[in-house]
């Protein structure tokens, strides 16, 4: 019942009374953290009864046992930079913290016990890694089990590879002190390990330990990255790759889809961080930049179209010709057998049929339905070549084009001036012109969101998902909180953090995942449109 305060400098505290206009709050608070911890044992909560208070002696003992009961879990104040608050935990460390033996016992991802002994076998669990400069990768662990030296030869049972102990460390803060041995319970570090990340255990011989603990977060924050000078941006994916290690819920993605390096973080303080720590540890001037939209484009309507690449300059020319039909697809479509175009019937007679699973989702099916060898079937591997380019680089936005059924039915070729080069640009052709003419639709990225909030701020909550073009799907009730469900635009979620914070005081919180493409309105497809046109001919 005092008030610790600390100068700007920090270091020791100045200790004092608790001012009168603080005092029942202080009080009301003591109150509860005397409550929680008279609740883990029957004969302090019988005194509890009695006389409302505990002694400190009583309440060390109440907390030990609810954090070994996992029912209290204890929040400090710290600024270990400046000293401010580190003597008070270093002290709930040494005089409330249970020892490992008081603990409960530890299960691996089996679901098998390993009790914390040191005359166990040897499982090593390694939880955060550091990157200093001179030294490069510094790995912190527990030992889980058994006893670890330096010079021990131990199994990763993520990677399968083989790893030596180097030299062994205690650690407190930046200082290290070099040990011959750590045991079970200890936390220790080591240096210059091989291939050991992050969440990984290393196992003695006989023994396959794997732990589990660290559930990473969903990102719920996204920008694209780039140096502001271009010749720095490999030092730039170095340098995010090492910060990456140390901090795994940043997560770095190189899109080849929208050509943008992007970063996913926690919020915006987060990608703040990341910045301020690229620009004054690493010396590289960074901006962020709104990340793309994955979009899809596909086909609502069956279309025919064909094109004649022809080139004479001297010598052997050029000269491919392709009669092609493309059609919307959906698993489990029967082959075609007939299509009728205006008025004129063409019959299939299908060769052959490739169904190609897009690496970017949807499907391609590519079918040889050509004649009376009016195009040799030692050009269809170009004539798909050419096709996939185009579904690669769809002919309205630019994004990538899915579920589609291509029939190559007729074309011609030159017994001297047909080649792979001709069919594949003829096919390209032929597939963006049939493309354009049947009914292409832009579709974009959904997912499913689902927001915790307080009740007070449930209306505000679904007024500003609904302007987002969210699709509310269901309310439920969990942990005292509002469970909100909603399908809505990926591109709606750019800066839903941000929004949601403001909105609720920084109370609610998100999750988000993938959950299917849909079409884009009518407006937002056209305003797609001739963003992707002005952008080619910028590039022109």
């Amino acid at each position: 019942m005092k008030k610790y305060s600390w100068k700007p400098e920090g270091g020791a505290p100045i200790i004092e009374d608790i001012p009168a206009d603080q005092l029942e709050k202080a009080k009301e608070w003591k109150a509860a953290l005397v409550e929680a911890a008279a609740a883990g044992d029957d004969t302090l909560m019988e005194k509890f009864f009695e006389s409302e208070d505990l002694s400190e002696d009583e309440m060390r003992e109440g907390i030990r046992k609810g954090l070994v009961t996992r029912s209290i879990f204890p929040v400090f104040c710290v600024c270990a930079g400046r000293d401010m608050g580190v003597r008070r935990l270093m002290e709930f460390l040494g005089n409330v913290v249970p020892f490992v033996s008081e603990m409960p016992v530890i299960k691996n991802a089996a679901g098998k016990e390993v009790p914390a002994d040191a005359n166990g076998p040897e499982s090593l669990y390694f939880f955060k890694t550091g990157v200093e400069p001179h030294i490069g990768e510094v790995q912190y662990f527990k030992v889980m089990s058994g006893v670890v030296k330096s010079g021990d030869d131990l199994t990763n049972a993520d990677r399968g590879s083989k790893e030596r102990m180097g030299t062994l460390y205690a650690c407190a803060g930046a200082n290290r002190i070099q040990v011959d041995e750590l045991r079970a319970g200890d936390i220790g570090c080591t240096v210059k390990l091989k291939d050991v990340k992050t969440g990984n255990t290393l196992n003695g011989k006989d023994t396959d330990n794997k732990f589990d603990f660290i559930k990473y977060p969903n990102s719920k924050f996204s920008r694209a990255i780039k140096a502001v000078n271009e010749a720095e941006t490999e030092k730039m994916m170095a340098a995010l790759q090492k910060m990456r290690q140390e901090d795994p819920t940043w997560v770095v993605e190189q899109s080849k889809e929208l050509r943008q390096i992007i970063v996913h973080g926690q919020g915006e303080f987060h990608l703040r961080t990341l910045k301020w720590r690229m620009e004054n540890n690493e010396k590289i001037q960074v901006e962020y930049q709104e990340p793309k939209i994955p979009y899809r484009e596909t086909i609502t309507k069956m279309a025919r179209a064909d094109y004649r690449h022809k080139k004479q300059s001297g010598g052997a020319g050029q000269f491919g010709e392709v009669h092609l039909i493309v059609e919307p697809y959906t698993d489990g479509m029967p082959d075609p057998t007939s299509f009728t175009i205006n008025g004129q019937e063409f019959k299939m007679n299908i060769k052959s049929k490739e169904e190609k699973d897009l690496e970017w989702g949807g499907k391609l099916v590519f079918i040889n339905s050509v004649v009376g060898g009016a195009i040799d079937m030692r050009f269809m591997p170009a004539i798909l070549k050419g096709i996939m380019e185009r579904m690669e680089q769809g002919p309205l936005t630019g994004s990538y084009a899915r579920d589609v059924r291509v029939i190559v039915y007729d074309g011609k070729m030159h017994p001297v001036d047909s080649n792979e080069l001709s069919f594949m640009l003829a096919a390209r052709n032929a597939f963006s012109a049939a493309f354009k003419e049947a009914g292409p639709k832009v579709l974009e990225p959904i997912y499913d969101l689902e927001v915790l909030v307080p009740g007070d701020y449930m209306g505000d909550v679904m007024s500003d998902l609904q302007g987002r073009r969210a699709i509310i799907m269901g309310m439920d009730s969990e942990a005292g909180y509002q469970k909100l469900s909603a399908k809505i635009p990926l591109k709606e979620l750019a800066s839903y953090s941000i929004a949601l914070s403001s909105l609720t005081g920084g109370r609610a919180s998100f999750t988000t995942q993938f959950s299917s493409y849909e079409l884009v309105p009518n407006d937002i497809q056209q305003t797609l449109i001739k963003e992707h046109e002005a952008e080619m001919k910028e590039e022109d």
